[in-house]
């Protein structure tokens, strides 16, 4: 298997069933909006550290969460509940791209998110490809969020941060109670992982995830898509 380079300006991926084990498939390219676009809607995306060239990447299997499907823990159910955080939606993009990149995680050093990422998904959401959900304390802090990039009914999840408890755990919830609202079929959580699977996201083998996306990447969300609803607030 040969990791292939894609360069600066070319515009195609490779088969995304060429990915290795680890599911690396190429390396090089840019950043650009229009080529993060084909990227994710050909079920590819990045990721890399600093001083590491431009890594693309497509698992298999897939870790995916339809909308629907979605599983509160008690625990958290009570959080929200109590309305501990106030929950937004696109208020703070840039402020939660940088608190990912920022935030020290457990068992993790350094951050995968160089500067020209979050440069590039700014540029993103500048163009409403890319979203944001916020939690806030009472006092105004931000306490947590999500975000990640939306294509025709798929939400590829991209990364979350908290530095209160389970903030970052009601923004997702939130984030998935209105895809499910409008009409998204799937959440794209990339990677495997125990905080996911909770809320009840499964492996699904590669090639059925990329003829869910081939379908669901041509179908647009409800027309209120990222507006949030007047006095929305799920229940645990």
């Amino acid at each position: 298997m040969t990791i292939e380079f894609i360069p600066p300006g070319a515009d195609r991926f490779p088969d995304p069933a060429r990915a290795g084990a680890d599911g690396l498939l190429a390396f090089g390219g840019d950043l650009a909006p229009g080529r993060l676009l084909r990227a994710y809607s050909q079920g590819i995306f990045p990721w890399y550290g600093p001083g590491d060239p431009i890594l693309w990447w497509s698992p298999d299997p897939r870790c995916v969460l339809p909308p629907e499907a979605l599983h509160v823990p008690r625990s958290l159910g009570r959080t929200l509940r109590r309305r501990t955080y106030a929950v937004t939606v696109d208020r703070a993009f840039a402020r939660v791209i940088r608190a990912c990149a920022e935030t020290p995680r457990r068992g993790s050093q350094g951050t995968w998110l160089v500067p020209e990422m979050i440069e590039a998904y700014q540029r993103l959401h500048a163009l409403g490809a890319a979203h944001s959900v916020e939690a806030w304390a009472a006092d105004g802090t931000l306490a947590g969020g999500v975000y990640g990039v939306a294509l025709g009914r798929v939400f590829f999840g991209e990364s979350m941060f908290h530095t209160a408890p389970d903030a970052s755990k009601a923004a997702f919830v939130v984030l998935a109670r209105l895809l499910a609202r409008w009409g998204y079929g799937l959440i794209d959580c990339q990677q495997t992982t125990r905080h996911m699977l909770r809320f009840g996201a499964f492996e699904m083998p590669r090639a059925r995830f990329l003829t869910r996306l081939a379908i669901l990447r041509t179908h647009p969300p409800a027309p209120d898509a990222w507006t949030l609803p007047e006095g929305f607030a799920p229940s645990g």
